[in-house]
């Protein structure tokens, strides 16, 4: 069975830190790397904010667990597992994601860790140097033909290294920088990108 890549915030759930910045006030927590592509950079930057303000783990975990996915995401994500293996590929990380993967039906997950110590994060461990390309690239070494969304600049690579690359709900910015992707704009509308795509492997 063919594999469908696919990230997680934006395309199946809101943006964490826009929540979490949304609720402690701090609006400078509302950038993503469609504002600032490089993810070390983004992540330096909010931590500093965040070690800043005194903002805990427990605080965002509170926050992260009063979201819900995105409307039709669970009917998506359902019928997505009923004709592909998915594997959900995001820079997020496991301490944030796991109340949105139960919401989700437990899907298998590639993502990242924090460092923690005394409820305050005090760093992160990527799990490694451009993982979604990496992780692309490990599901065609077993011979397993790749569709991969996503709707921002990091994942970008994913969509390069796979057989077929889509773009959910991406921002003006970034589909006109790459537009050689096609767009879909709602989850209909990417269940028949999909389908296209596989049919033409």
């Amino acid at each position: 069975m063919d594999v469908l890549c696919l990230d997680l915030e934006g395309v199946l759930v809101p943006e964490v830190w826009q929540a979490v910045a949304r609720e402690t006030q701090i609006p400078e927590l509302l950038k993503t790397t469609r504002d600032i592509p490089n993810y070390d950079d983004l992540m330096n930057y909010r931590l500093a904010i965040i070690e800043e303000h005194g903002i805990t783990l427990s605080q965002i975990q509170t926050e992260i667990a009063k979201l819900s996915p995105l409307p039709g995401a669970v009917e998506f994500l359902r019928w997505a597992r009923l004709n592909f293996q998915v594997a959900i590929i995001s820079d997020t990380f496991y301490e944030f994601a796991a109340p949105l993967m139960a919401q989700l039906d437990e899907p298998f997950l590639l993502c990242h860790k924090l460092q923690v110590r005394d409820d305050r994060i005090v760093g992160y461990t990527l799990r490694q140097s451009d993982p979604k390309r990496c992780s692309v690239k490990a599901f065609k070494s077993l011979e397993l033909k790749v569709v991969a969304a996503g709707d921002s600049f990091n994942d970008v690579s994913m969509l390069e290294e796979a057989h077929a690359g889509i773009f959910f709900q991406a921002p003006e910015n970034v589909r006109a920088q790459f537009p050689q992707y096609p767009m879909a704009a709602d989850y209909a509308e990417l269940q028949q990108l999909i389908l296209h795509a596989q049919a033409n492997f």
